[in-house]
């Protein structure tokens, strides 16, 4: 009767071993890709010293394309974010007789580490790199109506999520922001042309970047409303932007309102099949 009992047990605990490796074999881990696209429309304040002591105020409006997808390794901890954004702003001198016009593009990539804090709130931390370029207009200073813009830093990015309902719709608020710790960017001497760098004087043109003369700050916080595979993004982004260097003082500061809409998707190879079971693992939640 023993013997028996311990065939049975053997029997049972091979076949659930058995079971559980073709299991595992049979999954496939699924990373969609969350992307968005969103427009911000709102306020903008710029002052450059190069160009103008005077403060112009304005409207800004951007286009920002978003996509986040966790890795390849670990996807239950890590994941990835690509962020590409064309931007601008058009402003007014405090006297209405003048205007100042910025214009810029951005690219940038983050890894972050997350955790699930629980079935709803979800945290990653983790680093960015990006380039930014643009320019600054000002047609009334005809010798030297432009400021050239350009960077290139890397720094600390995080998000924070929370997965809620109203009613039947589904929820999701998020906050994320960024700031650069270090890198490089372009600026000339208080007074030099451009067209003295384009003859070939290029000494002091690149800068190193750091808080102390490179702040940068970048929050938004959104609230994504599901129906059905489209969610619609409403939120709130500001972005602060201040250098100094070379007796120049340029800062750049907006607050816009976001809409936009973003979606879940998976890309899935005809060649390679499925299986049995997968896993499928969001970049946000």
């Amino acid at each position: 009767m023993r013997f028996r009992l311990l065939t049975i047990f053997a029997l049972v605990a091979t076949l659930s071993v058995v079971a559980e490796t073709v299991e595992k074999s049979d999954s496939v881990v699924l990373r969609p890709v969350t992307s968005s696209y969103e427009l911000s429309f709102g306020g903008a304040e710029l002052a450059d010293t190069y160009l103008t002591p005077l403060i112009y105020r304005g409207e800004s409006f951007s286009f920002l394309y978003d996509r986040m997808q966790a890795m390849k390794f670990s996807p239950e901890k890590w994941v990835m974010e690509l962020m590409i954004g064309l931007e601008g702003s058009r402003t007014k001198n405090p006297a209405g007789n003048s205007t100042m016009w910025e214009a810029g593009l951005s690219a940038s990539w983050s890894m972050m580490r997350r955790w699930h804090l629980d079935d709803k709130w979800t945290i990653g931390v983790g680093g960015f790199t990006g380039l930014d370029v643009g320019a600054l207009y000002l047609k009334r200073n005809g010798n030297n109506p432009a400021s050239a813009k350009a960077s290139w830093t890397v720094g600390v990015k995080s998000y924070l999520t929370f997965k809620f309902g109203m009613g039947k719709v589904p929820v999701l608020l998020r906050w994320s922001g960024s700031i650069p710790l270090g890198g490089i960017f372009f600026s000339p001497d208080y007074g030099e042309l451009y067209y003295e760098i384009w003859l070939g004087n290029h000494s002091g043109l690149v800068h190193g970047a750091w808080p102390g003369d490179y702040l940068r700050i970048d929050n938004t916080v959104s609230m994504d409303f599901g129906f059905g595979s489209t969610w619609l993004r409403v939120g709130y982004r500001s972005h602060i932007l201040s250098t100094k260097v070379n007796d120049i003082t340029s800062r750049m500061v907006t607050n816009s309102f976001v809409l936009g809409i973003s979606s879940e998707w998976i890309s899935v190879r005809p060649n390679k099949p499925i299986g049995n079971v997968a896993r499928v693992i969001s970049a946000l939640y």
